[in-house]
């Protein structure tokens, strides 16, 4: 079985960028994945010191393919608000959402800090895993005019005292960030975070509404995922380059929530941003990381200049989130073996 993985692991090494650094053992890891069970897992990827060290496609996809990460794209919208805030068009976290979006003054959400949206406490009557909660995404999703529909929601809890995971706080935030800098959120991506990052080939889906989408409908290649988890990894920089000023990425990664006790994947809840620290051979490996449905992820190692990207199809499925899960935990156990 070892030696067949390190077969396939060999044969796939070609299929490298030219700037990979091929580890057998950490390719090994990754084509037994190809015995899943299930068809839908798409690619995964290691970075080690910003070098690809393994790389694996499954069930068809390419190096080319563009994914869609699902809700890992609210971490996306973490950083451009970060980058918006850098740039001065933002000029807080405390700042009111209806600083920027006058149209929800006088709702429950106009005088909501922006960090509390970021941090799921906005108090909102919004929980994506309720479908009568007035706020549920899919609600959302289906109305004409989503300023209108977030004018509707009510206040179920006072803002900052409780973590309720929702879509549409994710959209308030990518609006905020629309509306500071005066175009879609899509461009200033495209110009401020992707530009900086060589990522060239990607899509943003946007709403009826032409606001694009800060909670998620974000299609990448699996290397341009990896590579936002690197300059996250780097405080910032990519390249030698500042793309976000380290102190954002501080706030945005720092636990401002313990959740543990509702998501068994992670222990607690930053700006969009998760973590957990991993127990491999008796050692503790923190990890932060985005989540995506399906087992999307852009996982950060930092204690092991690490990251690992996965795309997966399995939405809605909840073995695609063990899955991811269980690929990272082979990586890492592979990677402590001396």
């Amino acid at each position: 079985m070892i030696r067949a993985a390190l077969a396939a692991a060999f044969l796939l090494m070609t299929a490298f960028p030219a700037e990979a650094r091929p580890d057998p053992a950490l390719q090994a890891v990754l084509a037994t994945f190809e015995r899943d069970e299930h068809p839908d897992l798409r690619g995964a990827i290691v970075l080690r010191d910003g070098q690809v060290v393994a790389e694996h496609y499954y069930n068809g996809e390419t190096a080319d393919s563009l994914h869609d990460i699902r809700s890992a794209g609210k971490s996306v919208t973490a950083l451009l608000v970060g980058i918006a805030i850098d740039r001065g068009k933002i000029h807080g976290v405390d700042d009111a959402v209806g600083r920027y979006l006058p149209e929800l003054t006088g709702s429950a959400i106009g005088d909501v800090a922006l960090r509390d949206v970021l941090t799921m406490r906005s108090g909102l009557a919004a929980f994506d895993e309720d479908p009568a909660s007035p706020g549920n995404e899919d609600k959302m999703d289906l109305a004409p005019d989503p300023i209108a529909f977030v004018r509707t929601v009510p206040r179920a809890d006072p803002p900052g005292t409780r973590y309720r995971y929702n879509s549409l706080t994710a959209w308030v935030a990518g609006a905020v960030v629309a509306r500071a800098t005066g175009g879609t959120m899509a461009n200033f991506a495209g110009a401020h975070l992707f530009r900086p990052l060589g990522i060239t080939h990607w899509q943003w889906s946007s709403d009826s509404a032409g606001y694009t989408k800060g909670q998620g409908n974000l299609s990448l290649r699996l290397r341009d995922v990896a590579a936002i988890g690197d300059m996250v990894r780097q405080d910032g920089r990519y390249h030698g380059r500042r793309v976000i000023s380290a102190g954002w990425i501080a706030a945005m990664l720092a636990p401002k929530q313990r959740i543990a006790d509702s998501d068994p994947y992670a222990d607690g809840y930053g700006y969009f941003w998760y973590d957990r620290v991993q127990h491999i051979a008796g050692t503790a490996v923190p990890v932060v990381f985005a989540s995506g449905n399906g087992g999307n992820k852009i996982y950060v190692v930092p204690s092991r200049h690490m990251v690992v990207a996965i795309t997966s199809s399995a939405y809605g499925k909840g073995y695609g989130q063990r899955r991811s899960q269980a690929i990272l935990q082979a990586i890492l156990a592979a990677d402590l073996k001396p």
